[in-house]
């Protein structure tokens, strides 16, 4: 229930946050704006927008996580309602989970909103809308979880700009990271080879949840590699959340 009562207030709290309206309006200007760009490509046009409506989806959806993610924790400091919090019988990681179950409502809500809006967008200019769409929407959700995880982490340890950047960082990074898995022969005897090589084990493979092709081609992906996709992330993600209760343990505040 403390948990709960944490992430009610996070989610009304972050609902009446500007930032919010202002990226969603964006989000919703691109993907009505999918159009335009569709009609560059004569006879692919619905293919275009269901690539632009999913990665405008994702792309916003981070901006939101990242934006509010890493302001959460610092505003509580800030505002010293955190003093008041940890006073009652409260422990410091029931906090940090209701923090994160909060913001990921929010993103739950808002994904389903943008998708929603997409979909219905392409149904009304001719388009068609299959199973392949709404399983890249909820990969689509399931990274933004990664990334609201990797901004409660940053926000227990560092300032909001500070950990904005390293997440967005990590993102771009995380979408790259079979780079530095594929590296060609040149690099063989190169002593950061092996560098490379643990970082691409120890980032996150972004890439596992971007099915944005296959939507928008409407090529069919098995329910076996979504449920794993899903698992990968929640079992990443869980580790950063112990790593952020025990960053927010020690924090001192």
């Amino acid at each position: 229930m403390r948990v709960f009562a944490v992430a009610q207030n996070t989610f009304r709290e972050s609902v009446r946050d500007k930032v919010l309206y202002v990226l969603l309006f964006f989000a919703v200007a691109t993907i009505f704006g999918s159009k335009a760009i569709g009609w560059i490509s004569i006879g692919q046009d619905i293919k275009v927008m269901k690539d632009i409506c999913l990665a405008a989806v994702l792309l916003f959806g981070v901006l939101i996580a990242i934006f509010v993610g890493t302001t959460l924790v610092h505003k509580e400091i800030d505002k010293r309602t955190l003093y008041t919090i940890l006073a009652r019988p409260m422990r410091r990681y029931e906090f940090i989970l209701g923090k994160y179950a909060g913001l990921s409502a929010l993103l739950g809500l808002v994904t389903a909103l943008m998708t929603g809006a997409a979909a219905l967008y392409i149904l009304a200019l001719g388009g068609s809308v299959d199973l392949v769409f709404f399983q890249a929407a909820l990969l689509i959700y399931w990274e933004l979880l990664l990334v609201t995880a990797f901004a409660i982490l940053l926000s227990s340890l560092t300032s909001p700009i500070l950990g904005a950047m390293i997440v967005f960082s990590i993102f771009v990074i995380g979408n790259g990271t079979r780079i530095l898995a594929d590296l060609p022969q040149q690099f063989d005897d190169i002593t950061g080879r092996r560098v490379l090589e643990l970082l691409y084990y120890v980032l996150p493979n972004f890439s596992n949840f971007n099915i944005l092709r296959e939507a928008a081609n409407g090529v069919a992906v098995s329910g076996a590699y979504v449920a794993w996709a899903m698992l990968y992330g929640t079992i990443y993600a869980a580790f950063l959340l112990a790593a952020a209760s025990v960053a927010f343990e020690r924090k001192d505040v």
